[in-house]
Parts: C-alpha cells; structure tokens; sequence
C-alpha cells in the first residue's frame, strides 16, 4: 500500500503544499510542532536516506534549503531545525524519506531533544578507526 506522502504527491490525500518541482514536494505538516512546521519530500516512494540516489539526495536537500529560506523571511524565527529520522527507532514513522523544517523562536519547547552522553578518549578512537574503514570500503 502507498505511503501517505504517496497518496499526497498522487492528489489523492489533500495538503497545504508550499512548493513543488518535479522530483520533491513542501508542505505543512498537520501535526506541527511550531507554527510553520513543513515536510519536504521526495516524490519517489523511498523508506530512508540510505535509499536515496545521490540526485535525489541533492534535490530533496536544496528543497530543505528554500523551504528554510522561504520560512526566516516569512516568519523571522530565531532559529530552524532540520529534522530528519531513518528507521522506528530514531522516530521514523511514515516510511517515505522526508525532512522536517521546523521554526523555533526563543523560549519554545525543545523539539527533538536529547540529553547528551560522554564518551571516553578510547571510544572515541575505536569508533573513529571503526567508521573510516567503511569510507575505504565502499
């Protein structure tokens, strides 16, 4: 069955679009976490960012990008998050690669927070060590 966004980029479920070209779609998230809370989209049905296509990639970006512009000379926050969330256990909960961009003004809600953790100088070098070798993988 096709995702939601899917049913949206087909017309079939309505939004509040905001812009649109022809590989990604804006539009107002209905349960938004600030006032001008958007979604940006890639048109394909693709699950994460680890299916996306470089192109696609760079699209659906440069759409986040304008989305964001359009948002500060809109609203004048004071500032933006970019939010964006692969797999259930980082929060993903429709399977269709999309980013949210969210107004923040000071003094609102944390959105998204996380409580930062330490890690130790050896870790730290492990990991480094760790995850260069998949560059060279690749």
């Amino acid at each position: 069955m096709a995702s939601i966004f899917t049913r949206i980029v087909s017309g079939e479920i309505p939004a509040a679009k905001i812009y649109e070209d022809e590989l990604t779609l804006a539009f107002l998230d209905i349960n938004p976490a600030s006032r001008g809370h958007t979604l940006v989209i890639c048109k394909p049905e693709l699950p994460s960012l680890l299916d996306l296509p470089p192109e696609l990639l760079y699209a659906v970006s440069s759409t986040t990008q304008r989305v964001a512009q359009a948002l500060t000379r809109a609203l004048q926050p004071d500032g933006i998050n970019i939010i964006q969330n692969n797999g259930a256990a980082a929060g993903q909960t429709v399977f269709h690669y999309h980013v949210h961009v969210i107004p923040r003004w000071n003094g609102d809600q944390a959105v998204g927070a996380w409580h930062p953790g330490r890690i130790s100088a050896e870790e730290q070098r492990v990991l480094v060590t760790l995850l260069r070798a998949q560059f060279n993988a690749s």
